[in-house]
């Protein structure tokens, strides 16, 4: 009798046995979402976020636009003037010209001792460039720029001597002058003449634009954030019941922000293309009128556009200064829409 009931009981004791494995299991599905989920339901969100603001300021059209467009005026004008400072530059010249050092050669110094020199001077360190211009050629060109080509043609001989033209390779007053002195020394030369207050001034006036340029920027981007600022603290004021009740539920403070900071880089995408714009337009168009005056002097010189670097460092910026301009915003106001 105890024989045939013992395959039963064992049966009932098998079971139980494996009982701890469906329960480890249950407690692996209770560890929560793996990765992957975790990180579709954030793009998830993102994109909720995204497209409610564009959205949104669909919805609103022409307060957008004019919006984006106060905001590239803002971004167009110390751009601008940066542009037109570059080309004033690049128009006078570089700044190794324009702290060029003349040598005046003796007057019995020959044409191919002058080359020699020339040579010489070329491998001297802290010289870029060094042109030798002879005493015939430099008659020639004082003939006409002076107009006194008939009167000097009655000299019996030529007074000018030749002349070597000295680049240096960076502008620094103190450099200059010790290499001055250095080429004053050379033989055959004698004298070596620099215009120190040529160079000061240069100096002077590029870093009165720098600073007026950094000046302006400044109010500027600080006008810009007041604007995008004002512009998402209205969005907001428009949505405050909704955004209460995000938070009495349970809303963070993350997920309320969130579509606000999108609508603030929009804001500022919007204005970087339209400042873009307004930028390659206006200097294409005030170039045919600088064009027609520097033909009148014979030259060729025209204005550079807007560089590709320039206009992307622009429009990163511009989106840079509406997110930064929307976070300030919201979290001044997420204070005040703390459920109570």
């Amino acid at each position: 009798m105890s024989a045939t009931r013992s395959p039963k009981v064992s049966e009932r004791v098998a079971p139980k046995a494996a009982d701890p494995q469906p329960k480890k299991k249950k407690r692996d599905d209770d560890d929560g979402p793996d990765f992957s989920t975790l990180f579709h339901a954030w793009v998830e969100s993102h994109r909720a976020s995204l497209m409610d603001s564009l959205r949104r300021l669909g919805k609103q059209p022409i307060g957008s636009f004019f919006t984006c467009m106060v905001m590239a005026v803002a971004l167009s004008l110390p751009m601008g003037l940066s542009l037109l400072l570059g080309n004033v530059e690049r128009l006078g010249g570089s700044w190794q010209r324009a702290a060029q050092i003349s040598l005046y050669l003796q007057l019995d110094a020959s044409p191919e001792q002058g080359e020699a020199l020339r040579e010489q001077i070329k491998a001297i360190p802290g010289v870029a460039e060094a042109e030798y211009v002879g005493s015939d050629q430099a008659l020639e060109e004082f003939q006409q720029q002076s107009g006194l080509g008939d009167a000097l043609k009655e000299l019996p001989e030529n007074p000018l001597p030749g002349v070597v033209l000295v680049t240096p390779n960076e502008v620094d007053k103190p450099a200059l002058e010790a290499l001055r002195q250095k080429l004053s020394e050379l033989p055959k030369v004698q004298q070596a003449q620099l215009d120190l207050v040529w160079v000061e001034r240069l100096a002077a006036i590029l870093k009165l634009g720098d600073r007026f340029v950094f000046g302006l920027t400044v109010l500027l981007v600080s006008a810009l954030l007041l604007v995008i600022g004002n512009t998402i603290r209205l969005h907001i004021e428009n949505r405050r019941t909704e955004i209460e009740v995000i938070k009495l539920v349970g809303g963070t403070d993350s997920y309320v922000r969130r579509p606000f900071l999108y609508m603030g880089a929009l804001y500022g995408f919007g204005a970087g293309v339209f400042s873009w714009g307004v930028l390659a337009f206006g200097l294409d168009w005030l170039n045919d009128a600088v064009v027609g005056l520097a033909g009148l002097y014979g030259s060729d010189f025209a204005l550079a556009g807007v560089p590709v670097a320039d206009g992307l460092s622009l429009l990163l910026g511009a989106v840079l200064l509406g997110y930064i301009g929307a976070w300030i915003a919201v979290a001044r106001h997420l204070r005040e829409l703390a459920p109570k």
